[in-house]
């Protein structure tokens, strides 16, 4: 019993021992725990004439399976990083191409507002019905071609007392959201069609909450209130400066569309199509969504190719 003891005892000694590469005697160290375990068994198998006996207890093999399993998860975190750099290439492809168009498009509206600022000539006014009497054409205000200025529906006339008395049966919203009060209000009042009224609490919404999270909603509107009043010039500055200004905006891509159309009025029908082009670059899923119809129609009222 004891030899066996001694026995286990150096067996365990031997497995615990550390070995490193570093360490200089480690095979003086392995030769002495040889000759001790010899000595250990001819004491416990006199007889074997030195032969060396395997020990019962053997460490486990290596789990081929456990290095299999590495071997594939390591291929898999490669591949999966191969896919990110791939994805990756194609997105700052994506995003070159981009802005390129926008530094093209945004030449052609510049020379655009030049040309019409240096002629000061109208803007070509919109096909009504001929039962319906058309509105002066709008100029040009001076001011456009100013990216930050704030343009103002014209206060030549004084309104009627009528439409004052309609205008004030709008109701404005009192919910305590202060952008929200002020957006719907300036919406109850385009819904209504008074546009110049529309535009000049939109105008002011856009001017206090500047950098609230939803200001794209009240510059897409701001745009609508003036397109609608058959004012596409005015229109084609504030729809640009919203989708260049905030393109992650909710209604960034409704501004391109509207970008094309008031382009489309004012007879530049190639920049019209390069904004519906842009659009379906640029928010494909909108452009194939809920803007698909409109799209359409107007690349067809464009007539792009």
């Amino acid at each position: 019993m004891k030899f066996r003891l001694f026995l286990f005892g150096a067996t365990a000694l031997a497995i615990a021992a550390p070995v490193t590469a570093q360490n200089t005697n480690i095979e003086g160290r392995v030769v002495k725990l040889e000759k001790e375990m010899q000595a250990v068994q001819r004491k416990v198998f006199p007889g074997t004439s030195g032969k060396f006996f395997e020990p019962e207890i053997k460490p486990e093999a290596a789990d081929k399976s456990s290095t299999a399993a590495s071997s594939t998860a390591v291929s898999d975190l490669l591949a999966r990083v191969d896919a990110l750099e791939t994805q990756l290439s194609s997105l700052t492809g994506q995003v070159e191409r981009q802005g390129n168009a926008l530094r093209t498009m945004e030449g052609r509206l510049k020379s655009l507002e030049g040309k019409m600022a240096e002629q000061n000539t109208p803007a070509p006014a919109i096909s009504l019905p001929q039962s319906v009497t058309p509105k002066p054409a709008a100029v040009v205000p001076k001011t456009a071609a100013a990216p930050k200025t704030a343009t103002k529906p014209a206060t030549n006339a004084k309104p009627s007392a009528a439409r004052t008395i309609a205008v004030s049966a709008i109701e404005r919203p009192s919910t305590g959201d202060a952008y929200d009060d002020a957006y719907n209000y300036g919406y109850r009042l385009w819904e209504a069609k008074f546009y110049p009224e529309a535009q000049v609490q939109l105008d002011e919404t856009v001017k206090k909450y500047a950098k609230h999270s939803r200001i794209s909603y009240a510059r897409n509107l701001l745009g609508r209130a003036w397109l609608d009043d058959s004012k596409p010039a005015t229109a084609v500055k504030i729809f640009y400066d919203n989708y260049k200004l905030d393109p992650r905006g909710d209604r960034a891509p409704e501004s391109l569309y509207f970008l094309g159309s008031a382009l489309t009025d004012l007879g530049k029908t190639t920049e019209a199509c390069e904004a519906y082009g842009q659009l379906a670059s640029a928010y494909p899923d909108a452009a194939t969504g809920r803007l698909s119809a409109r799209i359409t129609s107007g690349r067809l009222r464009a007539k792009c190719k």
